[in-house]
């Protein structure tokens, strides 16, 4: 059974209503970034940082899986499927995928500020004085700007077993994220759907300049090609 690692960004999740990560101008809907997601801005103003964090929660309770997390779901049918994604949703859960790998951590999920091994879902509110059971501070379990990526070396040897690589939604700008195609075997062909694609150097890549959803619907084309 060929095996096929999805890589998936911002773009896989805004058409389902998820606000992408940052504008043109470096704002996230108004806010520094790394006032909002940064070591520094969590030390500097917590509050600012965890009512960010909640709004993001809320939002999330609002929205669905649209149609290309679905069809990406829908090839565990006939292949083993892998996603790695940038997003920190769960909206491949929801669309029914079973092996996803979060690199940037997950909105549905708090640490331990004293112990990062306390990972607890929470799907609520979360305000300065929740703490653990240590008393320490609890915080969005999510990679800030400045913070190592605990799971790029598991994204590496995933992709390393890739027959088809499948890359949507992302600018391919953001490291180490960006660097993943580059694990690939050289033969391996390479798929990107985005509906304005960076420049990207390499031999067996297909682009595909379309939304999520209109460019899954060719790619799954080419695949019975």
């Amino acid at each position: 059974m060929k095996h096929i690692v999805v890589l998936t960004g911002a773009g896989m999740s805004a058409e389902s209503g998820v606000k992408t990560f940052r504008d043109h101008d470096g704002l996230w809907e108004g806010h520094d970034v790394m006032k909002v997601a940064s070591p520094y801005g969590f030390s500097s103003n917590p509050e600012l940082v965890l009512e960010f964090y909640n709004q993001r929660r809320r939002q999330l309770k609002t929205v669905q899986p649209n149609e290309a997390h679905k069809a990406i779901a829908q090839l565990e049918s006939k292949y083993r499927v892998t996603v790695v994604t940038q997003n920190v949703d769960d909206l491949h859960e929801r669309a029914g995928s079973t092996n996803i790998v979060h690199l940037h951590g997950e909105l549905f999920k708090i640490r331990s500020t004293g112990n990062p091994n306390d990972i607890r879902y929470w799907t609520e509110d979360l305000n300065l004085g929740d703490t653990c059971e240590q008393g320490y501070q609890l915080r969005p379990h999510v990679v800030w700007f400045g913070e190592d990526v605990p799971m790029i070396e598991k994204a590496v040897e995933i992709c390393l077993t890739a027959d088809i690589l499948l890359i949507i939604g992302t600018s391919m700008q953001v490291y180490p994220a960006a660097s993943l195609m580059h694990y690939v075997d050289g033969r391996t062909p390479i798929y990107y759907i985005d509906p304005r694609p960076a420049s990207v150097n390499h031999p067996n890549i297909t682009v595909i300049a379309k939304t999520a959803t209109e460019g899954m619907k060719d790619f799954i084309k080419l695949l019975s090609n």
